[in-house]
């Protein structure tokens, strides 16, 4: 009882606040505007080296003042006043502020960006995994250095300030529209400058799935170990996996590992797998003529009802009829 009486009083709060109607408040949670925000920005002031860090989301930083040396996946690069730096999800990035530097940084959920691309180009694109391989195709830099220069920084600078100061109001919700206007208007100066690789969308790639829902994020850094299992867990989903023996790979106790990795994924890690696990078998049956039981075989599924249990539930299709659907896209 004592619950309802609290998310009564935080829907009532929010549709005061932010203009929501009696039947919405139905609807709401009292963490959904506090724990999980797609857009944040944060500015920062350096003097001083900064460790290497990943995170679990795409990174916009712009810098406004001094220089520095940053290192990453493109290597060794300077960058100054008008330059913007973009990280794609979980990539390590350090720099060394030359004397010093001030920065602001734009974190964006990845399902978040995802889904913009997905409208921006919804007359070729299927579904919003099909939208997801497409990112993964055409925007191959893991890092990459655009050059602004000082006025193309300053159209940005009063975007950026604003950005800034509604991501410390503390009311979401209210602040969303207002913030994805400032975003898309970043978006539109920095995007032709953003470095693609060509790609074609073929047939194969069109075959419908229901896309997943958002994971929880915090936009904070990415512990090595929850970075290292996750790699563990791409490079090899056929393996028979468990916890204890993803703990001992990465160095941790199971609870630490399924803790840390909770709060970089959003998932535990044997759900992330089963994750993997859906989208390997569901790319093996859009683009190869494996029967499904050795495609669920591959992939590490051993039992075919279980297999397309799990299949089910993160597709919803069954594997079958997705591989009908696959090939009546060809």
């Amino acid at each position: 009882m004592t619950t309802i009486d609290s998310t009564s009083a935080v829907s009532d709060k929010l549709g005061k606040e932010s203009g929501i109607s009696e039947g919405a408040k139905v609807w709401l949670r009292p963490w959904d505007t506090t724990k999980f925000r797609p857009i944040v920005a944060k500015n920062r002031a350096a003097c001083c080296v900064m460790k290497p860090q990943a995170f679990d989301c795409v990174k916009l930083v712009a810098v406004r003042d001094g220089s520095a040396i940053v290192h990453s996946a493109f290597g060794t690069r300077p960058v100054r006043v008008g330059d913007i730096v973009l990280f794609a999800p979980n990539v390590l990035c350090g720099s060394e502020p030359e004397d010093h530097v001030t920065v602001t940084t734009v974190y964006l959920d990845s399902d978040y960006v995802v889904d913009q691309v997905y409208w921006q180009y919804a007359s070729v694109l299927a579904d919003r995994l099909t939208a997801q391989q497409f990112v993964a195709a055409v925007y191959t830099e893991p890092a990459q250095v655009i050059r602004l220069d000082e006025n193309g920084m300053g159209m940005l600078t009063p975007w950026l300030d604003e950005l800034v100061a509604l991501s410390t109001d503390g009311d979401f919700a209210r602040n969303f529209y207002r913030m994805q206007a400032l975003w898309f208007n970043i978006a539109h100066v920095v995007a032709p400058y953003i470095r693609a690789s060509p790609v074609r969308i073929s047939a194969s790639q069109r075959a419908h799935i229901r896309p997943t829902l958002p994971r929880s994020r915090r936009f904070e850094p990415v512990r090595a170990e929850a970075r290292s299992a996750a790699e563990l867990l791409h490079r090899a989903p056929a393996e028979r996996w468990t916890l204890d023996a993803l703990a001992k790979r990465v160095h941790l106790s199971p609870s630490q590992l399924s803790r840390v990795f909770t709060d970089a994924y959003g998932k535990t890690p044997l759900a992330y797998l089963t994750m993997l696990r859906a989208e390997y078998l569901a790319r093996s049956l859009r683009e190869t003529d494996l029967p499904i039981e050795a495609a669920m075989r591959e992939v590490g599924w051993r039992s075919r009802g279980h297999a397309a249990q799990q299949f089910r539930k993160y597709v919803g299709l069954t594997p079958t009829r997705y591989r009908q659907l696959a090939l009546r896209a060809r």
